[in-house]
């Protein structure tokens, strides 16, 4: 047997080996995909504002208009949802006290990271409580192998 539970036999040529990962992968991806459909997930607007403002740090709404290429009026009408919500907020400038920022709060950062997620983490976490430590880092290193293999090789499709 070996550490991920299969059956440890003649290592499997290319092709061989990419034809049971891609069934695996579907049946991880069935098992393990987030369930919480459309009515969780944010608009693209607003996951552009938030990931923009992630990537630069505060912004004035006119910084945030210009960076993005939208009408000023309608990146605050998204900021102000989303402050609604709890994930932004305004704070003075502290080299400038005329000047409001908006910034990700602790709860935006986590919706983001929530955002891109592709697989829930609690289901994972749920069936990794089944595996050994060595099991959980066999499978985590040799997916990380896998993807360095891949930029190895320059297939960037």
């Amino acid at each position: 047997m070996d550490p991920a539970g299969g059956s440890v036999g003649v290592m499997p040529g290319p092709d061989d080996f990419a034809r049971e990962f891609e069934d695996a992968f579907q049946q991880a991806y069935l098992c393990f995909h987030r369930r919480d459909g459309r009515r969780a997930q944010m608009s693209g607007a607003s996951r552009a504002v938030l990931l923009h403002l992630a990537h630069t740090g505060p912004l004035t709404v006119g910084e945030a208009a210009q960076h993005l290429d939208r009408a000023q009026s309608v990146v605050s009408d998204i900021i102000t949802q989303l402050e609604g919500k709890g994930l932004l907020e305004r704070e003075v400038d502290p080299q400038d006290r005329r000047r409001t920022l908006v910034w990700l709060t602790p709860h935006g950062f986590d919706a983001l990271d929530r955002e891109r997620q592709v697989l829930s983490t609690e289901l994972l976490a749920r069936a990794g409580a089944d595996l050994t430590q060595e099991q959980r880092a066999a499978l985590v290193g040799g997916l990380k192998a896998l993807i360095r293999a891949n930029e190895k090789e320059g297939n960037h499709e």
